[in-house]
């Protein structure tokens, strides 16, 4: 395997400029769809990455299960430094591990509370109004999705700004950005040089909802003097933080900004002399690059495994 065994860990150092360039490019749909595929698609093969190297280390602990064939020099030849980068990946993927279990379980979580919010309100109308003193508002993904917004959240806003909020929250759910979210969270925590990736689609995923909301209501100033004013009336991150919020604590002055200017065009690929087209070519190029060396490498390593355990010699 060699070297090249290491790549799919290093290689989401690109992300910062691709979702630099992606996010100033790109209309906000294909900076979503783009950059939270690439996130899990280098996410896994970097967690691949540390399980193949973890086999190389977990053979050579006294008392593993693992077949003794599999410690033979020629079998830890495969990878470089092999005594310390197996025992290091051994650790890492532990950590990576419970880290996306953290993630999971808090996003599933925060998804079970809100349903359990909406639920004495009964079937009916897509929006749940709760009777709260905390402004908040958002979506709540999964069959029969629903839109939460509390009593406070719509003191602030007038009818007009009511119906930028809904459509911005009916965005996210035809979208799926639940989805989106969640993968780039997951990524960000497998890998953290995937966080600029998640940071984006985080941002991205508000701004698709911004442009459908603008179409749905046919007035762009309405829906950003909806989201300035709904961000005004949050003092503090509140509501289930998994999920997507209206005007949630961030990037609002950007998001009103891009209201405020024409809208982007519907594109779904930049030309490739362009800035955006050249982030996304990088970000295609890197991707499939540490798909293919991950993939390289497991072949070779079931290979050397197989090798090993059925006693051939190793060429």
């Amino acid at each position: 395997m060699g070297v090249f065994v290491f790549l799919p860990l290093i290689l989401p150092l690109t992300a910062l400029p691709i979702a630099r360039l992606a996010e100033q490019h790109l209309h906000p749909r294909t900076t979503t769809r783009l950059l939270s595929w690439i996130s899990g698609v280098l996410a896994l093969c970097s967690t691949l990455c540390l399980g193949l190297l973890g086999v190389v280390g977990t053979a050579q602990i006294p008392g593993n299960p693992l077949p003794d064939a599999w410690a033979d020099p020629e079998v830890r030849a495969a990878v470089p430094w092999d005594e310390a980068v197996g025992t290091g990946a051994i650790v890492a993927l532990a950590v990576v591990l419970v880290t996306a279990a953290v993630i999971l379980g808090r996003h599933l979580r925060s998804r079970l509370r809100a349903r359990w919010a909406v639920a004495p309100l009964g079937a009916g109308s897509d929006v749940a109004v709760l009777a709260d003193e905390v402004p908040y508002a958002y979506a709540v993904p999964g069959r029969g999705g629903r839109i939460v917004v509390s009593t406070a959240m719509l003191a602030h806003l007038d009818e007009d700004e009511r119906r930028a909020l809904y459509a911005h929250e009916r965005a996210h759910l035809t979208g799926g950005h639940h989805r989106h979210l969640l993968t780039v969270r997951l990524a960000a925590g497998v890998n953290p040089f995937l966080a600029p990736l998640r940071d984006a689609v985080v941002f991205a995923a508000e701004r698709w909802a911004d442009e459908e909301a603008a179409e749905a209501v046919a007035d762009r100033r309405l829906v950003a003097r909806a989201v300035g004013r709904a961000s005004l009336a949050l003092p503090r991150p509140t509501g289930p933080t998994a999920l997507a919020q209206f005007a949630a604590p961030g990037p609002v002055p950007r998001r009103v900004a891009a209201l405020l200017a024409p809208g982007p065009v519907g594109r779904r690929w930049p030309p490739a002399a362009s800035p955006a087209g050249l982030a996304a070519l990088i970000g295609v190029a890197g991707t499939t690059v540490s798909a293919m060396s991950c993939l390289n490498a497991s072949m070779a390593l079931l290979l050397i495994l197989h090798t090993a355990t059925t006693g051939q010699h190793l060429a």
